[in-house]
């Protein structure tokens, strides 16, 4: 990962087992649904301690979807305090941190100990290693000891995306945001359990943003604020078109060319359908377009320009 050519990433975590992660086994019959609650409680409480911004997830029957953005500019205005208060939230800490938040004096080698502690902890808490980490063994040890059993509960660590461009962010959002329409789970955004999409549908009938969740901050402009570079109510109208054009019984029904943003982006009605149904099987790597690839890669000094045929035809 580079946050030079991007801090937004797409990262997926898939289950090892044949038994499901959530959901209901149909072979046995046992309901794994209440998985869903401590996952999507787990990743917005490590949202609260990282410097890291949830921006879309859906957790699903047998893998999880996130889009995560490193506010690395945050991590570096926490004082030293906090970083500390923050990371005993995550582990026990060790004895000179300890001795730290107790006002315990420490000598010139000990607090050379300390700053380095501090220095890597500091670094942690906008990791996305770290977050993916903390985050999977959580939920990894609680499904052991609920089905008594030990071994590995994920495929791997986890696989991630670069996101490089506003087109790549909307359309993998919206792919993760759809994923249980696309798998028949849920027929509209709304009704769509364990989704970023449904929390935020329920704030935004209070005319609210959910403050667990990245916030839409508009169109871009001279000067932006922090935030996604979207209008919510564009974004969510998006989300809802291209959800049913996905339905069977709903095909074609509306055009989401209607939509602005699909304008302001610059992508096709037909790309955008492929984009939001097929993305991690269009896409294998770091996704933009193709002067965003080019940058992105050779502050990687990578050679190989993965998926630059397919951003190229899809995105431009």
């Amino acid at each position: 990962m580079s946050l030079t050519g991007t801090k937004y990433y797409h990262c997926i975590s898939r289950c090892v087992r044949r038994a499901y992660l959530c959901g209901e086994d149909k072979v046995t019959g046992q309901s794994y649904e209440h998985r869903r609650g401590w996952i999507e409680d787990k990743l917005l409480e490590l949202a609260k301690v990282f410097c890291i911004d949830v921006c879309a997830y859906a957790v699903m029957s047998n893998h999880t979807h996130i889009v995560l953005y490193v506010n690395d500019a945050k991590v570096k205005r926490l004082s030293d305090k906090a970083v500390i208060i923050r990371w005993h939230k995550l582990f026990k800490g060790t004895l000179l941190t300890h001795k730290y938040m107790s006002g315990e004096k420490l000598n010139n080698a000990q607090q050379s100990f300390f700053n380095e502690e501090l220095t890597e902890f500091r670094m942690r808490l906008s990791s996305i290693s770290w977050f993916m980490r903390v985050l999977n063994e959580s939920i990894a040890r609680k499904a052991n000891k609920e089905d008594n059993c030990t071994g590995r509960f994920w495929e791997g660590r986890f696989k991630s995306q670069a996101l490089l461009d506003e087109a790549a962010l909307a359309a993998c959002m919206a792919y993760v945001d759809l994923n249980p329409i696309r798998a028949k789970m849920a027929n509209t955004p709304e009704t769509s359990d364990y989704t970023s999409v449904k929390t935020r549908c329920e704030h935004a009938k209070e005319g609210k943003q959910p403050k667990h969740l990245a916030r839409f901050a508009g169109s871009p402009r001279k000067h932006m604020p922090k935030g996604l570079p979207y209008e919510l109510k564009s974004y969510l109208e998006l989300v809802e078109l291209t959800g049913r054009c996905m339905r069977a019984d709903k095909r074609g029904a509306i055009n989401p060319i209607n939509s602005p943003i699909l304008d302001r982006l610059n992508i096709a009605p037909e790309n955008w359908l492929k984009l939001t149904t097929q993305f991690t099987k269009v896409f294998h790597g770091a996704v933009g377009r193709p002067q965003k690839i080019d940058y992105y890669c050779a502050s990687l000094e990578i050679k190989r320009r993965a998926n630059y045929k397919q951003c190229e035809k899809l995105l431009t």
